[in-house]
C-alpha cells in the first residue's frame, strides 16, 4: 500500500500508480508499505529514482544504507518493531529525501509510525517539508523506543522483586519457579538486545543525516536532529546499564538455582550420615555367625535398638555442634 502525505490536505490512498502521470505537487511524504515490485516501479518512474528493494535494505554496510545519489539522500534503518508482544523484532525501513519529499519504505508496521501519522496534524502546513517531517519522524521513532526501554526497566525491576523478594514469610517456592524466571530474563534480554541495535543504527543515520546539505540549510530540522542524536546517545547509555543489570539477575538467579540444589544434595547427605551407624548395627547383629553371645541376650533386641537410635542421634548433635548443619 502506498500513501502520500500532502502539505494542505488529507492523506491520498495511491491504490493504481500505473494510472497517473505525476505525484501531486503538494505530497510531501510518500509512505510505501510492503510494496510490490509493481509499485515500487511506478514509483520509480514517477520520481525518477531508483528506490531500494528488500535485499538492499538488508545489506549491514553503512556504504550501502546510507549514500548520496543524484541529489536524493537514501537512509537505511534498523527499528523495533512488536515490542509489546513476547518476540520483538528489527524491520529495516528506507527514508528517501528526494527534493521537498519525504519516501519511506518499510515491510512491517512499527508503532512509531502510527504515533506520527496520528500527530501529522499538529504539524504547521508551511513546515511540512521532506527534511522536517524526517527529523519529527526520527524524532518520534527515538521517543517510542526510550517508552519501550523505561517498559523493559519497569519490567525487569518486578522481575528482581520476584527473584530476591521478601521470604520472611517463608513461602515454600514452587519446584521450577526460578526456572520460569529465567525465561522471563531471556525474554527482557532478547528486547533489550533488538532497542541496542536499533539506537546503534539510529545514532549512525543521524550523524550521516546532520552533514547533508538539506539539513545544513534547515536550522529548525538541524537542531531537531541534534537534539534527538543526543537522545539517542542518552538512551544507548542507560540501555548498557540495563544489560548490566540484566546479566546479574541472570547470575544471581543461576546461584539460587545452584543453592536450592546444594540444599537438596545437603538434605540426602545429611540423612545418609544419619542413617549409616543405625545401618552398621543392624548389619552386625545380621550376620550368621554360630558363636554371637548377644543372639542369646534376652534385652538384646531393644537394646539393639536402643543401640541403633543413639548411633543416629550422636552424629547429628555432632554436626550441629560443629556448624555443618
Amino acid at each position: 500500500m502506498i500513501t502520500a502525505y500532502c502539505s494542505g490536505s488529507k492523506p491520498l490512498e495511491l491504490p493504481n500508480l500505473s494510472a497517473i502521470d505525476r505525484l501531486p505537487d503538494d505530497a510531501v511524504w510518500i509512505d510505501m508499505v510492503d510494496p510490490s515490485r509493481e509499485e515500487e516501479a511506478n514509483i520509480e518512474r514517477l520520481l525518477g529514482l531508483e528506490v531500494p528493494t528488500r535485499e538492499d535494505m538488508k545489506d549491514i554496510e553503512p556504504s550501502s544504507r546510507l549514500y548520496i545519489e543524484d541529489g536524493s539522500v537514501f537512509l537505511t534503518a534498523s527499528l523495533l518493531c512488536k515490542a509489546d508482544t513476547s518476540l520483538p523484532m528489527l524491520t529495516d525501513v528506507a527514508f528517501i529525501l528526494a527534493g521537498h519529499r519525504l519516501i519511506t519504505i518499510r515491510y512491517a508496521q512499527p508503532k512509531s509510525f502510527a504515533l506520527f501519522i496520528a500527530a501529522l496534524p499538529r504539524i504547521p502546513q508551511e513546515r511540512r517539508t521532506g527534511v522536517v517531517l524526517l527529523a519529527k519522524l526520527l524524532e518520534t521513532i527515538a521517543d517510542r523506543t526510550a517508552e519501550v526501554l523505561e517498559q523493559t526497566v519497569a519490567g525487569v525491576d518486578i522481575l528482581s522483586v520476584h527473584v530476591f523478594g521478601d521470604r520472611v514469610k517463608k513461602v515454600r517456592r514452587p519446584g521450577n519457579y526460578l526456572e520460569e524466571k529465567l525465561k522471563d530474563i531471556a525474554r527482557y534480554h532478547r528486547t533489550l538486545s533488538k532497542i541496542r541495535d536499533s539506537l546503534s543504527s539510529l545514532s549512525r543515520l543521524l550523524t550521516f543525516l546532520q552533514a547533508i546539505p538539506a539539513m545544513q540549510q534547515d536550522h529548525e530540522a538541524k537542531d531537531l536532529c541534534r537534539n534527538v542524536s543526543r537522545d539517542v546517545q542518552s538512551l544507548s547509555e542507560h540501555a548498557s546499564f540495563v544489560a548490566g543489570n540484566i546479566t546479574f539477575l541472570l547470575d544471581a538467579s543461576l546461584g539460587l538455582i545452584n543453592i536450592e540444589q546444594n540444599a537438596i544434595i545437603k538434605i540426602f547427605s545429611i540423612a545418609s550420615v544419619v542413617f549409616l551407624p543405625p545401618t552398621l548395627v543392624a548389619s552386625v547383629y545380621g550376620m550368621n555367625f554360630e558363636h554371637m553371645p548377644e543372639l542369646h541376650f534376652a534385652f538384646g533386641y531393644p537394646a539393639s535398638l536402643l543401640l541403633m537410635v543413639v548411633s543416629a542421634i550422636v552424629p547429628f548433635f555432632f554436626f550441629r555442634w560443629k556448624g555443618w548443619l
